[in-house]
């Protein structure tokens, strides 16, 4: 119930305005609850870098069996919630149901993909084994020297820069509004969470607070020490290319491959934009783009697709995923009453943006996850230790 007579206050802050956060507000905001989002720059952060692959079955890795529950989940949302959004907020989000393709390119890599299909099989998931001659008919780019590949027909992608514009126009037609300052402290009283201390200080009120601040999440102040999440940044520096028309199509769909044991991907968008990544580093706060960095994505670009350094080159970037213990988020209320937590969802943040949105929606409005997401309680890891000090961010 929204609290009058405040002269700064909402029904749910939320901190930190990426697509997390955007779509918590954008479903809380449907639900009928007033929302208010501070982020310095909505819409930005981790989405302006990721490729939006919606890759639930290619990204399946072991001991991960409970989170590719909930990434399933929220693939199968994928196309009604994109298309409610695009309706929401008249924006195209680059939804694209492509598929994918991953290959190998010798005899460990392709002893690797066969375990993933073994081990995808066994999960009762749909992927098809290829020879490198039938990956080469479904992709004329690809070496000679693939070895053989995994079709999976249901691994999608969408434009993760598309997806945030759309969540922000959406959330402002839906009333949310937008505190462009950080967060600086979570203020407290009487044992709950009752808003925030703003950088532009304002002391912000209200019922609940939803913190959504990705690999930040951690460095919020007034935090009780054994409720920090334990969430920490990891590196990926992504490139960009942009496809000539006289070289279209150059690939049809999304590729993924095991490349010397790294994993690279590429991604193609309509747009004739190709992106490839991505490192994965753990090097704290730091997202300079090196040039070892480049080097080693275009290298293994190139020998999985020896065309791409004909194509320009038209963006370098660096950002940080927010990486919990066990690779899976943190979702739902915590222990300190009105916190809860969007949080942790490291290398599938835009793959579980459509559950994420319904799961923190429920939680706001009946103080419970749905089924699906109670295995991620921000409660399962234990009390928690402070996070180490790397650098000093604002929130």
């Amino acid at each position: 119930m929204r609290i009058s007579g405040r002269a700064s206050g909402s029904d749910v802050l939320v901190i930190g305005g990426g697509i997390i956060g955007l779509v918590t507000a954008w479903r809380a905001a449907q639900r009928g609850l007033g929302v208010t989002v501070a982020d310095p720059a909505p819409g930005r952060g981790a989405a302006q870098v990721a490729a939006g692959m919606l890759a639930a079955v290619t990204e399946l890795h072991y001991g991960e069996q409970m989170l590719l529950g909930l990434n399933l989940a929220s693939a199968a949302r994928y196309p009604a919630f994109v298309a409610e959004l695009e309706e929401a907020s008249g924006r195209d989000t680059g939804f694209r149901a492509c598929g994918t393709l991953a290959v190998a390119l010798d005899s460990d890599d392709r002893a690797h993909l066969r375990e993933l299909h073994a081990l995808q099989e066994r999960s009762g998931l749909e992927s098809t084994w290829l020879s490198g001659r039938e990956c080469r008919r479904l992709e004329p780019m690809l070496a000679p020297g693939v070895r053989g590949g995994l079709r999976v027909d249901g691994d999608h992608q969408v434009d993760p820069r598309r997806l945030a514009s759309a969540l922000l126009t959406a959330c402002e037609r839906a009333g949310v509004a937008f505190r462009r300052t950080t967060a600086e402290r979570l203020t407290v009283a009487g044992g709950r969470a009752t808003g925030a201390l703003l950088g532009d200080g304002t002391k912000f009120a209200a019922d609940q607070v939803v913190l959504a601040a990705g690999s930040l999440s951690g460095r919020l102040a007034g935090l009780p020490p054994e409720l920090v999440p334990p969430v920490r940044p990891v590196k990926g520096q992504v490139l960009r290319l942009t496809v000539p028309p006289a070289y279209a199509p150059f690939l049809s769909r999304t590729v993924r491959a095991v490349v010397r044991g790294g994993h690279l991907y590429l991604v193609p968008r309509e747009n004739g934009e190709l992106v490839i990544g991505a490192t994965s580093e753990e090097l704290g706060w730091d997202t300079t783009v090196t040039a070892g960095g480049v080097y080693e994505l275009l290298r293994d670009a190139h020998e999985l697709v020896p065309g791409i350094t004909e194509l320009p080159l038209t963006e370098t970037l660096a950002g940080l995923r927010p990486a919990s213990p066990d690779n899976a988020p943190l979702l739902g209320p915590t222990a300190l009453p009105g916190l809860l937590l969007a949080t942790g969802h490291h290398r599938n943040g835009v793959l579980l943006t459509p559950v994420t949105g319904d799961a923190m929606a429920d939680a706001l409005t009946t103080g419970e996850l749905p089924e699906a997401a109670r295995p991620f309680d921000p409660g399962r890891f234990g009390p928690a230790a402070p996070a180490p000090v790397l650098q000093e961010q604002p929130v």
